[in-house]
């Protein structure tokens, strides 16, 4: 069983910064991680993906946080970061991070494992 916890998020004013980490407890991801995010009363929605695949590195993004948004990977430690600048009202949600999806990087129901989300509020 692999373990995925996220830390780094809280409260920030709008524009402001965080940078949220996923510590995997193991290697097990041997394609892909992303984060997803999800708003009270909403579907989880994805937000950043980062795969990786003969040597080479793949990200994508929803294109509601593209340019504000990057994320990044140390193997080394098993952990995967989400730097977003410029944050929003809007972004407001609790953020997830997931492993091993079976298909997509953008569908939250084909991955294989969760964190147990954190928190980002961002006020106007």
């Amino acid at each position: 069983q692999v373990q995925l916890v996220e830390s780094g998020g809280g409260l920030v004013q709008a524009g402001g910064s965080l940078r949220l980490s996923c510590a995997a407890s193991r290697r097990t991801f041997s394609y892909a991680m992303g984060w997803f995010r999800q708003a009270p009363g909403k579907e989880r929605e994805f937000v950043a993906a980062i795969s990786w695949n003969n040597g080479r590195t793949y990200t994508y993004y929803d294109d509601s946080v593209k340019g504000r948004v990057t994320i990044s990977s140390d193997n080394a430690k098993n952990t995967v970061y989400l730097q977003m600048n410029s944050l929003k009202p809007n972004d407001t949600a609790v953020y997830y991070c997931a492993a091993d999806p079976r298909t997509s990087v953008y569908s939250p129901g084909t991955y294989t494992y969760w964190g147990q989300g954190t928190q980002v509020t961002v006020s106007s």
